[in-house]
């Protein structure tokens, strides 16, 4: 079974690394184990924290594809000062990505409004929309992002989002042209028959810094480097 490695811990909170594979939670429907099963058999102080039994201590989720940093609240004090931050948008979480295409900017910030999609179980942007919408017409997303490297076929980006909506970055890039590589739900029928031929079995997407304030209003900064696999694809890709 995949394994979550801990990157720091103390009396209050967790930081795990996620890899690819693993479900953040499950849900009533959902039978396969997940990092929150791991987590309360090896931290079952968290059993309780938070606002949903399914998801103790948890303050922010990874599709199960994709890989990185999460904070793990220990205490209902930590949770609800971590939540606090989430709302005020004060905590920072910054993603590396791979997508198809060139992009031409060096930088840029996507607002497409963001709702549940009517086909399938995915979510769909509205770039045609402005923000302030109501919520029926799409929930504000803000992800901006800058080229880390630029390859022929590729674009390599740090990511950083200001809103957390399901699939955010994900439905962004795809909507904006430009489709993380190995993302099957959100790609073009030109990336889909690309990610079977390279045999992606995962999103590259990776959270690979996190920071925030803990109880005593210290912050907290945690980068790590991509994973292996991530590695491994950006030195055959062109």
């Amino acid at each position: 079974m995949l394994k979550y490695k801990t990157i720091f811990e103390n009396e209050d909170f967790l930081i795990i690394n996620k890899p690819a594979g693993l479900l953040t939670h499950g849900a009533p429907h959902i039978k396969e184990k997940s990092l929150v099963d791991q987590l309360l058999k090896e931290h079952p102080e968290i059993s309780g924290v938070g606002e949903e039994p399914e998801r103790p201590g948890v303050m922010h989720r990874l599709d199960k594809l994709a890989s990185g940093l999460l904070v793990i609240a220990k205490t209902q004090e930590m949770f609800d000062h971590l939540k606090s931050q989430f709302k005020k948008r004060t905590v920072s979480k910054i993603y590396t990505a791979l997508v198809y295409g060139k992009i031409e900017k060096d930088e840029d910030e996507i607002t497409f409004p963001i709702k549940r999609s009517t086909k399938g179980n995915k979510m769909a942007a509205l770039p045609n929309t402005c923000r302030g919408k109501t919520q029926e017409d799409g929930r504000t997303a803000i992800t901006e992002f800058e080229i880390i490297k630029r390859l022929i076929n590729y674009t390599l980006l740090k990511v950083k989002i200001k809103t957390g909506r399901t699939h955010q970055i994900r439905v962004h890039m795809a909507a904006y042209g430009h489709p993380i590589a190995g993302d099957d739900l959100y790609g073009t029928k030109k990336t889909k028959e690309k990610n079977h031929k390279l045999n992606l079995e995962r999103i590259f997407l990776t959270a690979t810094e996190l920071s925030f304030m803990d109880l005593k209003n210290e912050k907290h900064k945690f980068k790590i480097n991509l994973p292996l696999d991530f590695k491994n694809l950006l030195k055959i890709v062109k």
